[in-house]
């Protein structure tokens, strides 16, 4: 059987506030609602969160409430759309 090492990657930076926003809503959101059309959609997304906690250089697990909101706030704040 093939190690992590041997699966491709993509490295992918995000601003600390998107990285934030995505864990808290990936944290809250029960993936068996979210609609997939595939069922690794679904494996992604617990894939996505899994790399959020085992990989980021800032544990957004331990953000406050405050902290999320302003978050929210700054990824929100230049919306076109």
């Amino acid at each position: 059987m093939a190690g992590d090492d041997d699966i491709p990657t993509v490295n992918i930076r995000l601003w600390r506030a998107d990285a934030i926003v995505l864990f808290d809503w990936l944290m809250s959101t029960d993936l068996n609602t979210v609609p997939i059309t595939h069922p690794a959609q679904k494996q992604a997304l617990a894939d996505l969160w899994d790399r959020f906690e085992s990989a980021c250089d800032y544990n957004v697990r331990e953000c406050s409430e405050e902290e999320i909101a302003a978050a929210q706030a700054e990824v929100a704040r230049d919306m076109g759309w």
